[in-house]
């Protein structure tokens, strides 16, 4: 059976050169993507700003975390102030017991380091997406995995921090007694939960 590959026309922020890229292949769209210097935005948070890209909508705001929509999925943003108030490098080892799971670091010449990890489990893919100092978390069906990393992978990769907006912040305590709330970038396997509430959801 001959294999279908989706090609999809990108702008990227280098002139307004078209990029092709395959759309099918995880690797190619992080690479691509990831790998392009992008300064767009629209969405301007606080101490930061990113590209939402076209057919993703802004939900809402809470602190440093913002809810995207995108064709039925639910995007989870985690903006961590703190890895990038002290230029805090992520670290990351390979798994071999998940669907897919990827090491960025800057050696291989990305700005960032960060991982890209996906989880299957009853036909639904738990996607983690770490980058430049921020996460992305959704849970989507096998058929809108590729769309969710080309989307997470533009957000990720053109977030900007706001240095003087983020150092009165911490000078002001702003993240006191929230220590919890931003740990984000913890590894854990309390996953099972968000499958059973983005399954909820749809309900």
């Amino acid at each position: 059976m001959k294999k279908i590959i989706t090609i999809l026309l990108l702008f990227l922020v280098s002139g307004c050169t078209v990029v092709r890229i395959d759309t099918s292949n995880l690797d190619t769209i992080v690479s691509v993507v990831l790998s392009k210097e992008n300064t767009l935005y629209n969405r301007v948070g606080q101490g930061y700003k990113y590209y939402v890209p076209r057919g993703v909508t802004y939900i809402d705001t809470d602190d440093l975390n913002d809810k995207l929509y995108s064709n039925g999925n639910y995007y989870y943003l985690y903006v961590d102030a703190i890895s990038y108030y002290n230029d805090k490098e992520e670290e990351y080892e390979e798994k071999d017991d998940v669907f897919y799971s990827r090491k960025i670091s800057k050696e291989d010449g990305f700005d960032w380091s960060g991982y890209l990890e996906i989880e299957e489990e009853d036909g639904l893919y738990y996607v983690e997406f770490v980058y430049n100092h921020a996460k992305i978390e959704t849970v989507v069906s096998r058929g809108d995995l590729n769309d969710a990393i080309l989307n997470s992978a533009y957000i990720l990769s053109t977030i900007q921090f706001n240095s003087e907006v983020i150092n009165l912040m911490l000078d002001e305590e702003y993240f006191t007694n929230r220590e919890e709330k931003y740990e984000v970038f913890t590894q854990n396997d309390a996953k099972e939960n968000v499958f059973e509430l983005e399954i909820y959801e749809d309900d």
